[in-house]
């Protein structure tokens, strides 16, 4: 199986403020092309464009290739779940919408201590174990944001796991409070496989200068993606595509892949540090965060208008297209709580208002 995923999570909208109204026809290419590059990983999710991620995978995939053709991996919503029969209300459903019988891979979405801690006491994964056993999951494992030792805890108390899911790019590689390179190295230890998400920082490593300047031929995405790829205990590296162009790069430097030499990986290394220098807000625009938001405020578009050279123009926009004004945040604190990264969203959106408002 190559190494290049087709994560769909970020698919191309027909309406930038309806995150459900993914745009069929150009997805439908997009995955023809994947698959006929000879890619074969899909990763999906429950809340994933408002559960359209799913449908998507399921009629523009399942129904129109056979099952050797595809391998999908799908996420129990941790945060959705209240009792235990609701795992199973849950994982039907998914079966349902993305028409078929088994996941090739099925996590627990989104762990930290407190979920860890929750799914034990609902007997979560001795469910995941009952779903392998009559085979309507062959792997299972979960994805994973939080320090460190809490990866070391639920490792040592769940040796059943298969694989873990991690958020590792260069520019997360050092960094103490996401602590990717902790992260991976726990895993290397428990005879882990880890499956890579945000290579590319949700677009951020998209579009770096320092790396356009290095060499022309080469996208930034490309030494983002081929930096984790190279990683010995890395068996899937996950994309967000939403344009053919994105497919036609990501598979064309991974249908052969070489891995970066020991000198690629140190500049990388380097610039991830002087990129953190200089990074404002860590978001990576997975719109967790905007779900349920009462007051409907765009908050990774106006996180990363404070992340670039602000354009008033811009900010307004995004008021005229019917979002709410950072200014408008009754501090409900819902994004905190969906938010992967832990980010303090409230704080931030008070930045937002001092740089765009006042």
């Amino acid at each position: 199986m190559k190494k290049l995923g087709f994560g769909l999570m970020r698919l191309p909208l027909l309406d930038s403020r309806d995150q459900s109204s993914v745009d069929t026809e150009l997805i439908k290419k997009m995955i023809d092309l994947f698959i006929e590059r000879g890619f074969t990983y899909f990763d999906t999710a429950f809340p994933y464009h408002e559960g359209e991620s799913e449908r998507t995978f399921g009629e523009l995939v399942a129904k129109r290739y056979p099952r050797h053709k595809f391998t999908i991996a799908d996420k129990m919503p941790c945060w959705e779940v209240s009792d235990h029969d609701m795992l199973g209300n849950i994982f039907n459903l998914q079966l349902q919408n993305c028409a078929v019988e088994y996941f090739d891979y099925y996590l627990l979405h989104s762990l930290d201590l407190q979920s860890y801690q929750e799914m034990k006491r609902l007997e979560a994964f001795s469910f995941l174990e009952e779903m392998k056993k009559i085979g309507k999951i062959k792997h299972v494992g979960f994805s994973f944001h939080d320090k460190s030792e809490v990866l070391e805890h639920i490792l040592g108390e769940q040796p059943q796991i298969e694989f873990v899911q991690l958020q590792i790019n260069y520019l997360d590689w050092q960094n103490p409070q996401v602590q990717s390179r902790e992260c991976y190295e726990v895993c290397v230890k428990h005879h882990k496989p880890v499956i890579v998400m945000e290579p590319v920082k949700g677009g951020t490593l998209a579009n770096v200068a320092e790396l356009k300047e290095l060499d022309q031929e080469k996208s930034p995405a490309s030494w983002a993606i081929r930096f984790v790829a190279s990683l010995e205990n890395v068996f899937m590296v996950l994309s967000g595509m939403n344009t053919l162009e994105q497919i036609l790069d990501n598979t064309s430097f991974m249908q052969d892949f070489k891995p970066l030499n020991d000198s690629e990986r140190k500049m990388l290394c380097q610039l991830g540090k002087k990129i953190q220098s200089r990074f404002s807000i860590p978001c990576t625009n997975c719109h967790y965060c905007t779900a349920k938001c009462p007051q409907n405020i765009a908050i990774p578009e106006y996180f990363q208008l404070c992340n670039t050279i602000y354009n008033l123009s811009s900010y307004q926009e995004l008021l005229l297209q019917g979002y709410g004004m950072a200014s408008e945040c009754i501090s409900c604190g819902q994004c905190e709580e969906r938010c992967p990264q832990h980010l303090p969203i409230r704080k931030y959106l008070q930045k937002v208002v001092e740089i765009v408002e006042r």
